[in-house]
């Protein structure tokens, strides 16, 4: 392969050169790319802190925080306190452990000690995503936390639905409603601790979604704001993040919130035993004989054992992430340094648009933690995030064709996605994300049902299956063609409107017959995570 820009991360396939090793959900494929292909890499992992260095970090960024005094200014005795912190949607895959979410907790509860603060409640930002399982939370914070707040009620998932502890705080100047957890609308003090692995999340986004009721996010996740958002990494050009930016002001006109964020770098996969998968984090031509054995070895294991053995070995991987930067302070200057760290690592700058761009689907989405990604969350995941990653402009021409490479299945985990089932069958009646999000969004969120299913046993909020409909709607609008290679089930690619090929190189064909031989072709290779500022 043949390099093309100063770091070697944009590649062109030459005559000669081997297949690609490409993830395909819980599986992987080889494929052989034509002649002229250009392969987009990933920057490798910057270096980040040590875990004995973390603690120092979130240390310094909470004594030093952006345009805030230092966070024991805010601390006197009797106040209450209100800690919110991300959920397990990320990072994927999940973090080694000590999460840095724990570490963060952690240096948090000593600091409202010493200042005599006794009323604090820890709350994990759930939004309309489901329940954290009881184990879930204690392996994100730590055995130590979780046995002191968890039985005594001051650890806990937000209830979304919980009419007692929510409120409305007024509307913004757009007429949005501001509506959320009303514990964290009355503290004196909301800490919120984010963990940013990607430039969608964080900044207001976090209180103003993470802690607010469906009427309140209603207002910005719908059909209209995402598909005019260019891109949801994008935030200056994301009609959603303008939107959540108005209620996160709003909020912060009404509520003291000090908010600490951290970047993780992108060193996903572990190399050491038992699951040697470090190979995942070079490219191809910079494989020695170790890494080219294993993964033969792993590809030939995961082609014989049924995909839900696969999945429970993937769940059990724990990324080796480091983390690149703790700042502290008010959320737009903080979230301001986030962003500089996120495209420091992830943001590749490419030259010109594809007709055809290959993107690998992986095994796990935000929304598919210890579940399975059912038909509507691959589609979420391709057409959403993955499409998504992206500045300028699409990888992908307007009117192109994307193949989708993941063994689609026809499958839903029942306690956690069940108005998914529902959702899925109504697209027998419209896919056209406009008319999904006017006849069923209201319908969904207000059934009974799917509120119950939400607030006692785990599942995502009824309206999240539209959501993650609309999530994918700027994608639908912008591609031509869609093309899923070898789907465990035809019927569900059918269902969502796919073409269907049984390998990668037949699926570039049927491209190339739609767009002319010349047809120009990119492969994403991620994980790990990247993004594209496009050029030209």
């Amino acid at each position: 392969m043949q390099s093309v820009d100063p770091e070697g991360l944009v590649k062109i396939i030459e005559k000669g050169d081997g297949p690609l090793f490409l993830p395909n959900g819980e599986r992987f494929v080889y494929a052989r790319m034509p002649e002229g292909t250009r392969v987009l890499y990933p920057r490798p992992p910057l270096p980040g802190y040590t875990k004995s260095q973390l603690r120092a970090e979130v240390e310094r960024a909470i004594d030093n925080p952006i345009d805030m005094d230092p966070l024991r200014a805010h601390l006197k005795p009797g106040i209450k306190v209100t800690i919110a912190v991300d959920d397990i949607s990320l990072s994927l895959p999940k973090q080694a452990s000590p999460d840095c979410r724990q570490v963060m907790i952690e240096v948090l509860l000593e600091r409202l000690a010493q200042a005599g603060v006794t009323d604090v409640h820890i709350v994990v930002a759930v939004c309309l995503h489901r329940h954290m399982h009881d184990w879930e939370v204690k392996e994100m914070v730590g055995s130590k936390i979780f046995e002191a707040h968890w039985k005594k009620r001051t650890l806990y998932n937000y209830d979304a639905e919980d009419k007692d502890d929510n409120i409305v705080l007024g509307y913004t100047d757009h007429n949005e409603i501001v509506e959320i957890q009303k514990r964290a609308a009355t503290s004196e003090l909301l800490i919120y601790v984010n963990l940013n692995l990607i430039a969608l999340n964080g900044g207001h986004k976090s209180v103003g979604v993470g802690l607010a009721t469906y009427r309140c996010v209603r207002s910005n996740h719908n059909c209209d704001h995402q598909i005019n958002s260019r891109s949801f990494n994008d935030p200056p050009r994301s009609k959603m993040h303008r939107a959540m930016d108005r209620i996160g002001r709003y909020v912060k006109n009404h509520v003291k919130v000090f908010h600490i964020e951290t970047t993780v770098n992108n060193d996903t996969f572990p190399n050491a035993f038992p699951w040697y998968l470090g190979y995942m984090q070079k490219q191809e031509p910079h494989w020695n004989l170790f890494d080219k054995v294993g993964a033969r070895l792993n590809k030939h294991f995961l082609d014989c054992t049924p995909l839900s053995f696969n999945r429970s070995v993937f769940f059990s991987v724990k990324s080796p992430y480091q983390v690149t930067g703790v700042n502290a302070g008010e959320t737009e200057p903080v979230h301001k340094k986030t962003l500089e760290n996120v495209y420091k690592q992830q943001l590749v700058e490419i030259k010109g648009q594809s007709d055809i761009v290959v993107m690998p689907i992986p095994y796990v989405m935000p929304y598919s933690v210890h579940s399975i990604m059912n038909p509507i969350l691959v589609y979420a995941m391709g057409l959403g995030y993955l499409f998504n990653f992206y500045r300028n402009q699409p990888i992908v021409k307007k009117g192109g064709t994307i193949i989708f490479i993941h063994p689609l299945e026809n499958k839903f985990n029942l306690v956690h996605h069940p108005s998914y089932v529902e959702l899925f069958e109504n697209l027998k009646i419209t896919r056209d994300p406009y008319e999904v999000d006017r006849r069923w969004s209201d319908q969904f969120a207000n059934d009974e049902r799917y509120i119950k299913a939400y607030r006692y046993a785990n599942a995502y909020h009824g309206f999240h299956a539209i959501s993650m409909w609309n999530w994918g709607c700027h994608g639908m609008q912008h591609v031509g063609q869609i093309i899923s290679v070898n789907p465990t089930s035809r019927e569900a690619a059918r269902q969502l409107g796919w073409e269907i090929s049984p390998t990668v190189e037949e699926a570039i064909a049927m491209g190339r017959t739609k767009h002319g031989p010349s047809a120009s072709v990119s492969v994403v290779h991620s994980p790990p995570i990247a993004m594209w500022e496009v050029k030209g």
